[in-house]
């Protein structure tokens, strides 16, 4: 497993982020539920993108793998989730242009927040995320804070019980996961039209839990769509994840 780092949050969080590879910095956020050990790791993806020249840098979301799980609301703010992008950033000296930029569903969603409010990457990969993700984040937050308050009452093969399984995978706190959905704020057309960076959205063929990718990059000045094999939750686990990000990162 690779060692987990921490630094501080400007609120006091402690955040753990671990890396692997050397080259171009790449900061790779995971999703909803998972750590970047599950996202990124487990299936091969950091140490792929690795090997095309680069350094995968890869935080845990407050709330989620080895980073802080705070319980206090005033920790969950709007936006506080590109906040600490922004933080890990800075702690590591990556300033514009001197980093990449990518994320899968939430980390997708995260990515966005950060291009908006003025992240300024050699270029960004959105994953697992479609345009009514970003324009509109209550459906998908209703959801989960259906699932979250409802915990074992679902039935066997459902979808919610599913989703519950994947969280008992990564050993989930669901109190701080439910104050995660606070922190939603929804992206508006005009503000994705500004993004100015290269860009590529990558969902799989069958995955339209956030809406469309194809809409999401039809929404972004240049931005390019592909289509890999998958629903939501298989995508992350084909090789095809890892090597449409490096395939862009590198052209």
């Amino acid at each position: 497993m690779t060692a987990v780092q921490h630094f501080i949050a400007g609120d006091g969080t402690r955040l753990a982020w671990r890396e692997v590879g050397a080259g171009r910095p790449l900061l790779l956020i995971h999703g909803y539920f998972s750590n970047a050990q599950t996202n990124w790791i487990r299936y091969g993806h950091a140490e792929a993108i690795a090997a095309r020249g680069f350094r995968v840098i890869m935080p845990d979301l407050r709330g989620h793998g080895d980073s802080d799980k705070p319980h206090d609301p005033a920790r969950y703010p709007s936006d506080i989730l590109a906040d600490d992008g922004f933080a890990l950033l800075a702690h590591l000296g990556l300033s514009g242009g001197e980093y990449d930029l990518a994320g899968y569903s939430l980390g997708g969603r995260t990515a966005v927040r950060m291009l908006v409010q003025g992240a300024r990457p050699h270029r960004a990969v959105l994953c697992g995320m479609g345009l009514q993700g970003i324009l509109d984040t209550r459906g998908r937050g209703g959801y989960f804070r259906h699932v979250l308050t409802h915990l074992g009452s679902f039935q066997r093969g459902s979808a919610e019980w599913l989703t519950e399984a994947f969280l008992k995978t990564t050993g989930g706190d669901a109190a701080a996961l439910l104050l995660i959905l606070d922190t939603f704020v929804d992206t508006p057309e005009a503000a994705l039209a500004a993004i100015d960076c290269p860009v590529l959205v990558v969902t799989g063929s069958e995955d339209d839990d956030n809406g469309s990718g194809e809409a999401l990059a039809a929404a972004i000045p240049g931005a390019r769509f592909q289509s890999i094999p998958g629903n939501h939750m298989s995508a992350v686990t084909k090789p095809e994840l890892g090597r449409a990000i490096a395939d862009f990162l590198v052209a």
